[in-house]
């Protein structure tokens, strides 16, 4: 049980190293105490820096909104390496958008799901933490707890904010439930 759960939980949240390039060199730094790098509040312990300096991720000490989300402390950010978001992982089940994402984890925010942002900071996508009507379209809760059913698939928004895709939870036009519901832009 526990080897298929940490299984689960390795394919919800990947590593840095599996969202990185292959080229990509990266390097861990150790804060003593927390301090702002680059605008973001790190926290005390570890932070990583691509090779040219420039902050990747850190867990962040305070509140902040990161692109157009509001992450709450102790939450984990990642960056690209031009400083755009990549992705949030919430320390706690937070509200984004008016939409219940998942966050934490067994282990921590670094081993739960994650709230995936466009470089512009827009919503991309995350795991709903209850079934939910959105824009329209019932979708269905994810995340690790249902990773080993199969039914782990995230929301995803185009960047406009459209309804890209999720799991569905009933049927929806000409689409069964249980099905993937997918819409163009």
């Amino acid at each position: 049980m526990r080897t298929t759960l940490l299984l689960a939980m390795a394919l919800i949240a990947p590593s840095p190293a599996a969202l990185s390039g292959p080229s990509e060199q990266t390097y861990r730094k150790t804060l003593d105490q927390p301090q702002p790098i680059q605008g973001y509040p790190c926290a005390k312990g570890y932070a990583w820096f691509y090779a040219g300096g420039r902050l990747k991720r850190c867990t962040i000490a305070s509140d902040i909104i990161f692109g157009t989300v509001a992450v709450p402390a102790q939450s984990i950010i990642q960056l690209l390496e031009d400083g755009q978001p990549q992705y949030a992982m919430m320390v706690r089940n937070t509200l984004v958008n008016g939409l219940p994402c998942a966050g934490g984890g067994p282990l921590g925010p670094g081993e739960g799901a994650t709230t995936e942002l466009y470089p512009s900071g827009k919503l991309k996508g995350c795991f709903l933490t209850q079934n939910q009507i959105v824009q329209g379209v019932p979708c269905a809760r994810g995340g690790i707890h249902y990773a080993m059913t199969g039914n782990d698939v995230p929301i995803e928004f185009y960047e406009s904010g459209k309804l890209k895709s999720c799991l569905l939870t009933a049927d929806h036009n000409s689409q069964h439930s249980g099905n993937t519901f997918e819409q163009g832009p």
